[in-house]
């Protein structure tokens, strides 16, 4: 077994310690401290929701949720306009 763990996230390959959960991914990507429910420390909002293998993996799932070897995650940004 090796110390990583091959992904695809938002169509690119990453390579990640093992192991990895899905609010470590998302902590280190916008750069928080992240609780346990999914929310920043901080107390702002991230606006974002994250999808592996197709399923929509609820916030308050995130720190329970280990990402594994040949795992696809999509992270989308929610964005106001006008």
């Amino acid at each position: 077994m090796t110390d990583t763990i091959s992904i695809t996230l938002n169509g690119e390959r990453h390579e990640l310690a093992r192991p990895t959960t899905a609010r470590d991914l998302v902590s280190g990507l916008v750069d928080k401290d992240i609780t346990v429910d999914g929310t920043p420390v901080d107390g702002s909002r991230l606006g974002i929701a994250l999808a592996v293998d197709g399923e929509v993996i609820r916030r308050r799932k995130w720190s329970d949720f280990t990402l594994a070897e040949g795992h696809s995650v999509d992270i989308v940004t929610a964005v106001q306009g006008g």
